[in-house]
């Protein structure tokens, strides 16, 4: 229930505090004297878009709107809600302080009970407590496309809890699909690029290439290309090697092994020498053996040069050393698996889809069946209702037709009225009066408070196209229902205006000092009598409207 809201430089507001009473609450006044400025102004603590700095009162740097709840009737799930978000006290769960803040600068702060928090949050978790009406939902009765969310928050729980998980089923199908239908679009690309891979990686299989082996091929093709210098060399090495060289050494050898003989120091000497002799020796067979090894083959070296070419070719396309194209070798064939895996996805795609969809439907049929049920005790409800509002010749019927499935099953539901005997159903738009409009918008809220679906309506001239006696009817409607709810009314009848209200509200629109301010003021009963008798469009001096606004406060029962 909204207990409080102080509202301060807005629009034309300097500074509004009103208490709320839980029943029934009037707001009265003159055409343009501001009262839809104060539901603006409460619109902006449910989260409301604002309009910078052109919502600023004239003058002043920032504006703000703080409402009170009491939460003392809320579900237990808004209040854990509440204590989740972190914005809620264990130890006050009956308060809810709401704030938003707005400055010339374009900066704009939300508030719950003093903590920060974004428009979203407040929007998702101060909006179900309040239901605003105003002369756009009168007209929005009459889109059929509304019907559906009437009848569904009327059936409850079963219906909502339904439709969640016909909204799931649905997405999930719709991004399946989506997915699939991108994946069938690249159909072609994929195939080229699967083509591709494949030739990318018989080039490479085929080229059966070995790590290391450009390094052994290059020296061996530098051994081919310098075949004839190392042959020359080598046997020059080898000539050089032994003959007299050899002699000389060996001679050496033989003189220091008989001096060693006579001094021991030599023998040292000896051994190395004699190993020198050793390694003289190993040396040339090694030098006989490479020579004979040692050839000039033309044909190898262009094998030689072919496979070098072959792989510098590879290594321009894939790599900068074999190491590299085995990689992308390795990864393409990982690539191709993934691509081929694709037109098993298509099929596993489409079996998904297909689950989904029989998943929807099957949510959806259950949706039918329920709402079927219980369309027939909502239109015989709300029939009482218009009963009671002086429209007890309307029949009024809720059909459902099938259409394909959507978000919200798979139901198409409209509201048809016959407002007089003898005359068919018809689709609201094509036959509902703007009086008959407010009317048909009264009965279905009333029916729906009776479901508890919000703590607090606000009525922002529900009295749209009413007169005479219907007025009384309407009044007598609204008093009713404040019996269950709480009801904050805008009103320019004085039938309504003269109802047991709780709380009585006078707004004022005052022009002084070349300011103009917008006053609000609760109205004692001695007031309410003169606000009443103005409302029937008596002057102050009035006497007998001030008599008939007597009497029509005296006769509320």
């Amino acid at each position: 229930m909204l207990q409080e809201l102080h509202i301060r430089n807005f629009a034309l507001i300097d500074r509004v505090d009103i208490e709320f009473a839980s029943g029934l609450n009037l707001l009265t006044g003159e055409t343009g004297a501001g009262k839809s400025i104060v539901i603006d102004a409460l619109g902006l603590t449910l989260g409301d878009r604002v309009s910078g700095a052109e919502s600023i009162r004239t003058g002043a740097s920032f504006a703000s709107v703080e409402a009170v709840y009491s939460l003392a009737e809320s579900s237990t799930e808004l209040k854990e809600r509440l204590i989740a978000e972190g914005v809620q006290n264990e130890d006050d769960l009956d308060t809810l302080l709401i704030t938003r803040e707005i400055s010339a600068s374009g900066k704009n702060q939300c508030r719950i009970n003093g903590k920060l928090c974004p428009v979203s949050m407040l929007r998702e978790i101060c909006r179900p407590l309040i239901d605003i009406h105003g002369q756009h939902e009168h007209q929005a009765i009459l889109s059929a496309s509304s019907h559906i969310d009437l009848l569904d928050n009327w059936l409850g729980d079963k219906v909502l809890s339904l439709r969640e998980q016909a909204l799931t089923a649905y997405t999930l199908a719709s991004v399946l699909q989506e997915e699939l239908l991108s994946m069938r679009a690249s159909a072609r690309e994929r195939a080229r690029n699967t083509e591709l891979i494949k030739f990318q990686i018989d080039e490479i299989e085929s080229a059966e290439l070995i790590i290391g082996e450009e390094e052994e091929l290059l020296a061996e093709k530098n051994r081919l290309s310098n075949a004839e210098k190392l042959s020359d060399a080598s046997d020059q090495a080898c000539n050089l090697l032994g003959g007299p060289a050899q002699d000389s050494i060996n001679s050496a050898f033989s003189s220091l092994q008989r001096a060693s003989l006579l001094d021991p120091e030599l023998a040292s000497i000896t051994e190395q020498l004699a190993n020198a002799i050793e390694l003289i020796s190993d040396a040339r067979r090694t030098l006989r053996r490479y020579r004979e090894n040692v050839e000039y083959n033309p044909q190898r070296l262009q094998e030689i040069e072919d496979r070098l070419h072959a792989i510098s070719g590879l290594k321009r396309k894939y790599g900068e050393t074999i190491d590299d194209i085995i990689s992308y070798l390795e990864n393409s064939k990982i690539k191709l698996v993934a691509l081929e895996n694709q037109e098993e996805r298509e099929a596993d795609l489409e079996e998904q889809i297909a689950l989904a969809k029989r998943s929807l439907q099957t949510i959806s049929d259950q949706l039918t069946a329920v709402r079927k049920e219980g369309s027939l005790r909502f239109s015989k409800n709300i029939m009482t209702e218009l009963n009671d509002l002086g429209m007890a010749a309307t029949r009024f019927e809720t059909q459902i037709e099938s259409q394909p499935p959507t978000t919200k099953g798979a139901d198409k539901v409209e509201f048809l009225l016959s407002p007089n005997p003898g005359e068919p159903l018809k689709p609201l738009a094509k036959i509902a009066s703007g009086g008959e409009a407010s009317r048909i918008m009264l009965a279905i809220k009333s029916v729906l408070a009776k479901s508890g679906s919000s703590p607090t309506m606000i009525f922002d001239e529900i009295d749209t196209g009413v007169g005479g006696r219907t007025a009384f009817a309407v009044a007598k409607k609204l008093e009713s229902l404040s019996g269950k709810t709480q009801i904050i009314c805008i009103t320019h009848l004085p039938q309504i205006a003269s109802r047991a209200a709780l709380a009585h509200f006078y707004i004022e629109k005052k022009a002084e000092s070349d300011k103009t301010e917008v006053f609000v003021k609760r109205l004692s009963q001695s007031e309410r009598v003169i606000e009443i008798s103005r409302m029937l469009g008596g002057a102050p001096e009035d006497s007998a409207a001030i008599e008939h606004a007597k009497q029509m406060l005296q006769n509320i029962a």
